[in-house]
């Protein structure tokens, strides 16, 4: 019987902290009472938001080149939904929808990173091939990920910061509680949202500043390859705010590292080579390359070499905890589980067992799907192939919750582009080559990319479940509809877009899938990839390692660009800054959580603006300030918006009376 119960909706004061010896954390709704989370209701809407947000995100995704997160906006409508019909206590409902709905943009990210490059390369690929590989790889995602659950949401609860699932957990919360208290929130995501917003539509002011705006900084650009450049945007400083200083300084490390000492470096090593052996594309000497190229032609890969050994380095290191889920699987097969019923409802998942048989089963239709409807009932190739995507899916499944667990951003292209690269040269060595061996391996890479996608996304929804204290075997069960509808949305939207524009017209943005298509075509063709480069990050990541430092943080830095993450430094150091300035302990600890509250705001306001600033481009609604952001003006009032919003950000962090804690 359904506990009618008024939940205090307040996050405790250990939400966001390690917990001390014997401290347990006690979310908002109690373990120990039953809420409303799974209704005709939370079902209808959460589907409703995975078909709406799954087209929105492709057809934006594709055809502006701008992907957004699905979670923040979602949590928003469902909020905005509960209020509009006065449902009452509705929290738990909530997390469904967003849980359900929030399949799209894992989903969608598995998507067009990867199977447009099906259709650019002149290649056959139905509906129905599309969808097995989107679906398969969805549920791989869900399935190897729900063993590591209790290690990233409970075990190490405070030890990462998880930003987007803080933000999306305030706002859920700060819904909830309406009124004056969701006020903060409320300011903050107006603000970030609009100071964002006028950046993507308008382009008042640029939205990096960088070097270059001084002459001095121009000159060493080009002459020495050397260049600073930071993203001004509200929702980015968020995120920054969120990590928090310490590993923001580890991601910020990695980033200079390839930025300020390799670029340069290999300018200065090879001011006259042309270093193409693995891409014919690249036709320009590294001495005649902007810093910004270099980066883009070699140093990236540096970054995914370290992202593929610290994967490898966490999968041995987390060995304990994958025998001990693989012995529980195999105790329940034999019927000596235990009893989930004497499990704690807010740590209840799906059973091990149908897990362990649920992965064998999804295996075998991946492998079938390989065997018939991809390798013209080539063995081998099959056989190959289902190992292939087996490993490195389990593989770099912790690798996407780790990172999303740090920075709040999967390196899901990263990892599919290693995959493709991996695929490529092992398919080829057994024979799979041409026309037959490029679909083989984008499809195996679409199928990987989707798996890892979902599993960053999916430890966010269980994170926020775990704060909120809903069921995990709730969110669990119902991922995988959300899935389903995602991957058939997607494919459906695919095959619209292509029969539409043509993704050989140019009228398609479609970066990822570009990279890809331009990657995998010269592979096939027998020749090299760049793997010089991936064991200079491989060596990297195991150096970190042994010198205690997160190889994988690092790593990320070194992958992402430099302009996205110095601003996750200055939202770090602004987080050091207000927690520490008072010599009164409580004074700091309420300035902290209310600079937490107001960084989820800067952080949903930017993804709700992103939106409606993607759809007017789409709508044709596209304003030219390409010459304005040409000239320097643009930065420098840029850089004096930037220091307004953190002066903005810092004041409002001043706590009331009444929220601070004697």
């Amino acid at each position: 019987m359904e506990n009618k119960v008024k939940q205090n909706i307040d996050l405790p004061e250990n939400a966001f902290r390690e917990l001390k010896d014997e401290e347990e954390y006690e979310p908002i709704m109690s373990p120990s009472k039953t809420y409303r989370e799974v209704s005709p209701w939370s079902i209808t809407w959460g589907i409703f938001m995975a078909v709406l947000f799954s087209a929105a995100a492709a057809y934006l995704g594709l055809k502006v080149g701008q992907v957004f997160e699905a979670a923040i906006p979602i949590a928003i409508i469902a909020i905005g939904l509960s209020s509009a019909t006065k449902r009452k206590n509705a929290l738990g409902e909530n997390v469904i929808i967003q849980s359900i709905g929030a399949c799209s943009g894992a989903v969608v990210a598995g998507g067009i990173f990867v199977m447009p490059a099906i259709y650019m390369l002149d290649l056959q690929a139905d509906f129905f091939k599309i969808f097995i590989a989107a679906a398969l790889g969805g549920v791989l995602g869900i399935l190897f990920l729900i063993p590591f659950r209790k290690y990233f949401v409970k075990d190490q609860h405070g030890k990462y910061p998880f930003p987007e699932a803080t933000a999306t957990t305030q706002v859920l919360v700060s819904g909830e509680k309406g009124g004056s208290q969701a006020k903060p929130l409320l300011i903050a995501g107006l603000i970030g949202g609009l100071y964002d917003f006028i950046v993507a539509t308008f382009g008042w002011w640029n939205e990096n500043v960088t070097s270059r705006m001084i002459g001095f900084g121009e000159t060493i650009a080009d002459k020495a390859k050397l260049v600073f450049k930071v993203n001004t945007g509200a929702a980015v400083f968020g995120l920054g705010y969120i990590i928090g200083l310490k590993y923001a300084f580890i991601i910020c490390l990695g980033s200079v590292t390839v930025w300020w000492l390799i670029v340069p470096g290999m300018a200065l090593i090879f001011p006259d080579s042309v270093l193409n052996q693995w891409d014919p594309t690249i036709t320009t000497a590294v001495g005649q390359m902007a810093p910004e190229a270099i980066f883009k032609a070699y140093a990236r890969s540096i970054g995914i070499g370290g992202i593929a050994m610290s994967g490898i380095i966490g999968i041995i290191k987390s060995w304990g905890i994958i025998k001990s889920a693989i012995g529980l699987a195999a105790r329940e097969m034999k019927g000596k589980g235990g009893d989930q019923g004497m499990i704690i409802r807010t740590q209840r998942d799906i059973s091990f067992k149908i897990i362990a048989f649920g992965s064998i089963a999804t295996l075998v239709v991946t492998f079938l799907f390989f065997y018939l409807g991809v390798m013209d009932f080539n063995l081998l190739h099959a056989v190959v192939g289902i190992i292939l995507v087996a490993v490195i899916a389990f593989l770099f499944t912790t690798v996407a919750a780790n990172a999303i667990a740090i920075v709040g951003s999967n390196p899901v292209s990263g990892m599919t582009l290693m995959t493709l690269i991996l695929a490529s040269v092992v398919m080829v060595a057994v024979g799979l080559k041409g026309n037959a061996g490029m679909l083989a391996a984008l499809l195996m890479g679409g199928v990987v990319c989707t798996a890892l996608s979902m599993a960053g996304s999916f430890i966010t929804d269980l994170k926020i479940g775990y704060w909120l204290g809903t069921t995990p075997r709730k969110q669990e069960t119902w991922k995988f509809l959300g899935t389903i509808i995602s991957a058939a949305t997607v494919a459906g939207v695919m095959i619209v877009l292509d029969k539409t524009y043509g993704f050989n017209s140019g009228k398609l943005a479609a970066p990822q899938a570009n990279a890809m298509a331009a990657v995998i075509k010269p592979l096939m063709s027998g020749q090299g990839a760049p793997w010089i480069l991936y064991a200079i990050g491989a060596v990297i990541a195991l150096v970190l390692d042994r010198c205690k430092v997160p190889a994988l943080a690092f790593a990320l830095g070194m992958f992402i660009p430099l302009e996205l993450n110095i601003p996750l430094l200055v939202g770090g150091a602004v987080n050091w800054y207000v927690t520490t300035r008072s010599k009164s302990e409580a004074i700091n600890k309420a300035r902290g959580d209310k600079g937490t509250l107001l960084a989820s705001g800067f952080i949903a306001g930017g993804a709700l603006m992103g939106v409606v600033s993607a759809l007017l481009k789409f709508g044709g609604i596209d304003f030219d300030y390409s010459s304005w952001w040409g000239n320097h003006l643009s930065e420098l009032l840029s850089l004096v918006a930037y220091c307004a919003l953190i002066i903005y950000f810092i004041l409002a962090t001043k706590p009331r009376k009444d929220e601070i804690e004697e």
